[in-house]
């Protein structure tokens, strides 16, 4: 076990922001598990989720140089796997293959299942027109299931912080899909 295993993560996304590449891959094999499973409740699918969390890998190591606050690296790249994330469901309206798409319930006939695909576009929508931080947290709370404690220490900001953002996210949401009510 190398001495970058123990090294915080701050300490860790320095040094890859240098180019040290032992670091990064420190960095990835402590987080990866967690943003696979995030973006697999996110997109439902196995090798999307896989897809987008390379994908965000590359953007991160692509932009380290540019993170402003280090300690904050967890929460800077699940915000990034989040976007492509979202930029994945946008792209699915239009170019799904009839293959890929899930089959609705016995009990639940084409109108029901168009009218379920409409209101979860709307909620795509709604979503990807949230401020970021209100976005990443929503997404961590209602997607991910994490508590706010751990939004806090993921993100590196005050319990309290996340409590109103999601609020605010929240009231956001419910106002916008009234109509789906």
């Amino acid at each position: 076990m190398s001495s970058l295993e123990q090294a915080p993560d701050g300490l860790l996304a320095r040094r890859a922001a240098d180019g040290d590449g032992v670091a990064f891959g420190v960095l990835v094999r402590r987080h990866a598990p967690f943003w696979r499973a995030f973006a697999l409740r996110l997109l439902r699918s196995g090798s999307d989720a896989e897809d987008c969390v390379q994908e965000a890998l590359i953007a991160a190591w692509e932009q380290l140089p540019k993170l402003q606050d280090p300690d904050k690296v967890r929460g800077w790249i699940t915000t990034i796997v989040s976007r492509k994330a979202t930029d994945r469901i946008r792209s699915r309206r239009f170019t799904d293959d009839i293959d890929d798409l899930e089959v609705p319930a016995r009990d639940m006939g084409p109108e029901r299942a168009a009218v379920q695909r409409s209101q979860l576009d709307a909620l795509g929508d709604v979503l990807a027109a949230l401020p970021e931080e209100q976005r990443t947290i929503w997404l961590l709370r209602e997607v991910a299931g994490e508590s706010y404690d751990e939004i806090a220490a993921h993100l590196g900001v005050p319990a309290d912080t996340v409590r109103g953002r999601l609020a605010r996210a929240r009231k956001t949401v419910i106002d916008r899909m009234k109509d789906w009510r």
